[in-house]
């Protein structure tokens, strides 16, 4: 990348960081009102959940990145229904999440977050990941990944695989598969860790678990804002195949199957 483009992106990222952060807790504290009370829940035509709460965060955040970007697109879950025409255009938008992990919300569990990632070119550059019920607000800017929780902010490291001690795997509470099985066989021993959302990210860059793979179906909303997290406290977020997962670079929104390790 040309250095004085770098340097730009760069002043953008620390420019916005802060007032994403903000944005992700306002409507994170939304999700919350919601939470803390009965509420609907309906059906999309992929069969997957929707509440209002999706809905509400969802408003909340295009809102308030369409007044402090108004020149940066949105794709969001609860809007992805924009033409690969227009799409392809784009060479930084934001990527948004407003309730990932509807199935934890619904179920009362706690793990469910508010995602908002800037994408440039095909890669996440900025990241936040804000849990409304734990009170943890994992973000990055130029020079990291951090973590906000209980009026402290740490800065976060992924740890390496280990050779010879047990390797802490993320799982999925809601998408066990047969493929994960075969995958851990590579380890002589393995202490899995569930939990939902994209919160699996942020137990890599936290250095709370050393390898996440990801062998069943995850959007881009999904993973943009964790992928960010992962990668600037030190991991990788990888293909199979070892290349990167990308954004934006193909009409269809669906991600491959993918490792998150240092």
């Amino acid at each position: 990348m040309d250095s004085s483009i770098e340097s730009s992106i760069e002043s953008l990222i620390d420019h916005l960081v802060s007032q994403v952060n903000d944005i992700a807790v306002a409507a994170g504290q939304e999700i919350l009102t919601i939470y803390q009370r009965d509420f609907k829940v309906d059906t999309k035509d992929d069969n997957s959940p929707v509440t209002e709460a999706d809905i509400a965060a969802n408003d909340i955040i295009v809102a308030s990145l369409l007044t402090i970007t108004p020149d940066i697109p949105i794709l969001s879950e609860e809007g992805a229904n924009i033409p690969w025409d227009e799409r392809k255009q784009w060479q930084t938008f934001w990527l948004v999440d407003p309730l990932d992990g509807t199935k934890e919300f619904i179920k009362r569990n706690g793990e469910f977050t508010v995602n908002i990632a800037l994408i440039h070119n095909q890669q996440p550059i900025l990241g936040v990941v804000y849990a409304p019920v734990l009170d943890k607000l994992y973000y990055t800017n130029t020079d990291g990944a951090f973590l906000l929780h209980g009026g402290e902010t740490v800065k976060l490291a992924a740890l390496p695989v280990p050779n010879h001690e047990t390797v802490k795997v993320v799982g999925s509470r809601s998408h066990a598969s047969p493929e994960m099985a075969l995958y851990l066989a590579r380890y002589k021993e393995t202490d899995i860790i569930p939990v939902g959302s994209s919160l699996k990210f942020c137990l890599i860059a936290e250095g709370s678990a050393h390898c996440y793979p990801r062998l069943g179906p995850t959007c881009w909303w999904d993973t943009g804002a964790g992928h960010a997290v992962a990668c600037a406290a030190g991991a990788k977020v990888v293909q199979l195949d070892g290349s990167p997962l990308l954004y934006n670079h193909q009409e269809s929104v669906l991600n491959p199957f993918f490792v998150v390790a240092k």
